[in-house]
């Protein structure tokens, strides 16, 4: 799996699905992202993609771990 391109691919995703903000910040909940059928198709291991994402400070989501359902509340914010 290429980090990089996975990552990148996730970011053009986040794009298309979420919303800007009154910061200009773009923001997707989880069960959005996790539920979309084109999503499913590009990424294996979405959480996993998003933890890489987040440690490499690309984007923010609150908490470690976003599981299906528990978390579909939760916004996905691009930094």
């Amino acid at each position: 799996m290429n980090v990089e391109h996975e990552t990148t691919l996730l970011v053009e995703e986040i794009r298309r699905l979420g919303t800007e903000d009154a910061d200009g910040k773009i923001s997707v909940k989880f069960g959005v992202l996790f539920n979309d059928d084109k999503c499913a198709n590009l990424f294996e291991a979405l959480v996993g993609t998003l933890r890489a994402a987040k440690r490499k400070k690309i984007l923010t989501f609150q908490g470690e771990l976003l599981l299906q359902g528990v978390h579909d509340n939760v916004d996905v914010i691009l930094l």
